[in-house]
């Protein structure tokens, strides 16, 4: 299967358009819909209709496989340039917005000061972004986070031959107005707390769709989409719904209950593939063991 026209196939099928792929893709639309047409005569099957532009069951299931598929040829693609290329002169790393950042964040500016001539960019972005830019030779250096059990991985997209170092782990803690029922108590169990409401905030709390997977019910009161966690106790300390948060958590008006079960943790791990130059210093600096 060619890759060149299972990109196009996934682009023509994300927009429903021949026309708004040929103009990301920089292709006329007479040739798009030759390669979809060469996709479908070597795999022998029709994979989107014409009018609509939609997938048909194959073009669903080849779509499923065709995300996995790119990403691990681009970070093959990315491997072999860090492996062969020479010293970079920029330093691009990812961060998601609940990682525990300041350890790295002092490692790069150490390894900039020795080096002026490398510029260090530093982006935020969800966990799963952070992993697929590096795996496609996007990032040089990528540090996620998550909620999951002790002995589990986190679950972030699948990075293929890449290296994982733990940073850190951290309880869990149910954040609560101070007046709250529940505030006074020694520790608190999701389950008992699933009818309550809480704030969702994927950016800046443990996701609900995260609590959901272990426990029924966490309606949502507010939603907040900013990552900024002292926007979010507010929410919370102005009785706008309950929040779970890594520990430790200190702001006036509201409570920090530990979570007892189910038995999670917040981890954040660094990510990589093989290293040279500015990025393989900031690594061999931190001193974290590898998994």
């Amino acid at each position: 299967m060619d890759p060149h026209l299972l990109r196009t196939f996934v682009t023509v099928a994300r927009h429903e358009s021949f026309s708004v792929a040929a103009h990301e893709l920089g292709y006329t639309q007479s040739a798009v819909s030759q390669q979809i047409a060469a996709l479908e005569a070597d795999l022998d099957v029709l994979l989107l209709r014409r009018r609509p532009v939609v997938p048909t069951d194959a073009g669903r299931r080849l779509l499923e496989h065709a995300g996995a598929i790119l990403l691990r040829l681009d970070a093959a693609r990315a491997d072999v340039r860090r492996v062969s290329g020479g010293q970079p002169v920029e330093l691009r790393v990812g961060i998601s917005p609940m990682a525990d950042s300041g350890r790295l964040v002092e490692r790069l500016v150490e390894v900039q000061r020795s080096m002026p001539r490398v510029a260090v960019t530093v982006s935020a972005c969800g966990a799963d972004e952070v992993a697929a830019g590096v795996a496609r030779g996007e990032l040089e250096i990528g540090l996620v986070d998550g909620v999951t059990a002790p002995s589990d991985p986190l679950r972030v997209v699948e990075l293929g031959t890449f290296t994982t170092v733990v940073v850190s782990e951290s309880p869990l803690v149910v954040v609560l107005p101070r007046d709250h029922p529940l505030a006074a108590r020694g520790v608190l169990r999701l389950s008992d707390l699933a009818d309550a409401r809480w704030i969702d905030a994927p950016g800046a709390a443990v996701p609900l769709a995260r609590l959901r997977v272990v426990a029924d019910g966490f309606r949502s009161g507010l939603r907040y989409d900013g990552a900024e966690r002292s926007v979010l106790l507010a929410m919370v300390a102005a009785g706008g719904g309950l929040a779970v948060l890594p520990a430790p958590v200190a702001r006036e008006g509201v409570a920090a209950v530990p979570l007892a079960a189910p038995a999670l943790v917040h981890r954040t791990e660094l990510v990589h593939g093989s290293l040279t130059g500015p990025a393989a210093a900031i690594v061999a600096g931190l001193g974290f063991g590898v998994r």
